[in-house]
């Protein structure tokens, strides 16, 4: 049973992609095991910090955890139009070494998915995070898109995921990537 590891790029309480990838997790087939992990802790990308201490714990147990999975899910929100930062610097620890990239991400299977509060649905926060995935040799999932806009009137106060159109598109994304997965 392939296993994949999600990870929302938010560590807000009140995250829509925190509360987009539970929703996922509810909603994956029974042939494929789903797993969380969080970005929460790990600090700010400091070479001399790197040198002196080694890569941090958090971020060292985040690759071991990416390494041993069969595919990754980056849920992603998307600021100014682009990447956010948090998730980027948390990726850019899990490279480091760099001579450990193939480990933890080489030819791994990775899906990109996002809900933000606005009309884009994180595309152009996926379509950047394109050129971070080619560089570190992953194998893309270019099947149905996950792109959730209007995120503050399909999840409830709780962080449930009400809306039906996107509860059944949150369920084809997730049947096509572990399908991706496992072929």
């Amino acid at each position: 049973m392939p296993v994949i590891l999600g990870i929302a790029g938010s560590v807000r309480a009140r995250s829509y992609n925190a509360s987009l990838l539970r929703a996922i997790v509810e909603l994956a087939p029974d042939d494929c095991r789903m797993e969380t992990a969080s970005i929460a802790g790990i600090p700010l990308y400091d070479g001399d910090l790197e040198e002196s201490q080694g890569v941090p714990p958090l971020a060292a147990a985040l690759k071991d955890r990416i390494a041993a999975a069969d595919g990754l899910l980056l849920v992603t929100p998307e600021y100014n139009n682009s990447l956010p930062g948090a998730f980027k610097n948390a990726i850019d620890w899990l490279t480091r070494p760099s001579s450990d990239i193939p480990r933890v991400f080489g030819g791994r299977a990775i899906a990109l998915a996002g809900a933000t509060p606005g009309p884009g649905g994180t595309r152009l926060s996926q379509t950047a995070w394109l050129t971070v995935l080619r560089v570190l040799g992953t194998r893309p999932f270019f099947g149905r898109g996950l792109f959730v806009s209007d995120a503050a009137k399909v999840f409830d106060a709780e962080g449930r995921l009400t809306d039906a159109r996107v509860r059944d598109q949150a369920q084809k994304f997730i049947a096509g990537f572990a399908a991706f997965v496992k072929a």
